[in-house]
């Protein structure tokens, strides 16, 4: 059967989000505590600790790279670099170990000779899972084809308060908020539900406040994408739409598994969730029949 479309009394729709944010922390916690989160955990892990030099040379080069790896390194990890990618280079370390004579003594001494290889790396966004291979990823995109109603009304409401919404084709995120253009803009290439997820998500940042100050985003960014995100999961849910297939696995990244760190967010999400929720109008908040 389809959906319904119902009215809510706000006491209907406070509780309704309440109980949308508490399960929430109960998805990240059983998702970490699964096999699947560890072996996604060990994957990530896996990644060389660059130099503070080479991430800087990394994000100089893919300015949205987040996991970098080598041609065979990915190939390791069930993934393929795709043809024509752009190589990113940073600086390799080793050593080698050389006899020479003591121009003093005629002895024959050893040395180490320390070289800086130039290296090539890739994002893991140039890359495809080789067939077969097992997909670490508890993230998952969104492909339905609705979107809910969203992204007009909202879209209009950014636009009202002085935003400028867009498309562009991005490599890598879904979108972001750039608070020195005011734009918001979402990948072109998303479905539906997914654009409509996304841009909940950048309309919290806003409303949240994280746009406002850009260093104190990145002091506190795992807090601030946990609040988006619990924003956007329940917004959708007050729409109909369930988007724990990203969103859980989003949020337990950013909140580093710890579900106690999710229940902290409660007030702000709450507060935020239902200024969104007021964009739309009664009819459009449903329930599945």
């Amino acid at each position: 059967m389809g959906k319904q479309v119902t009215r809510r009394t706000p006491e209907e729709r406070k509780a309704q989000a309440e109980a949308l944010h508490a399960s929430i922390a109960d998805q990240v916690q059983q998702l970490t505590d699964s096999d699947q989160w560890r072996k996604f955990l060990d994957f990530t892990r896996s990644f060389h600790a660059y130099s503070l030099n080479n991430l800087l040379l990394i994000l100089s080069q893919r300015p949205d790279a987040s996991a970098v790896a080598g041609f065979r390194q990915w190939q390791a990890k069930g993934r393929q670099v795709r043809r024509g990618e752009k190589a990113i280079k940073i600086f390799g370390y080793s050593t080698k170990k050389i006899t020479e004579e003591d121009p003093e003594t005629g002895d024959e001494v050893e040395k180490r000779l320390t070289r800086f290889p130039v290296l090539s790396v890739f994002d893991i966004d140039q890359t495809d899972p080789i067939d077969g291979a097992e997909i670490l990823n508890p993230v998952a995109q969104l492909t339905g084809t609705d979107d809910h109603g969203v992204l007009v009304p909202l879209t209009a409401h950014l636009e009202a308060i002085g935003w400028t919404v867009t498309t562009e084709h991005l490599n890598g995120p879904n979108g972001y908020a750039d608070p020195e253009q005011n734009t918001v803009v979402l990948h072109d290439e998303l479905a539906p539900e997914q654009a409509a997820k996304t841009l909940i998500h950048e309309a919290a940042h806003i409303t949240l406040g994280h746009v406002d100050d850009v260093d104190e985003y990145r002091a506190h960014r795992g807090r601030m994408e946990t609040e988006a995100e619990s924003v956007a999961y329940v917004v959708a849910g007050m729409l109909g739409f369930d988007t724990s297939a990203y969103s859980v696995g989003y949020i337990a990244g950013w909140a580093d598994g710890k579900a106690d760190v999710v229940r902290a967010t409660a007030a702000r999400v709450l507060a935020a969730a239902h200024t969104i929720a007021d964009v739309f109008t009664p009819d459009e908040i449903q329930e599945a029949a």
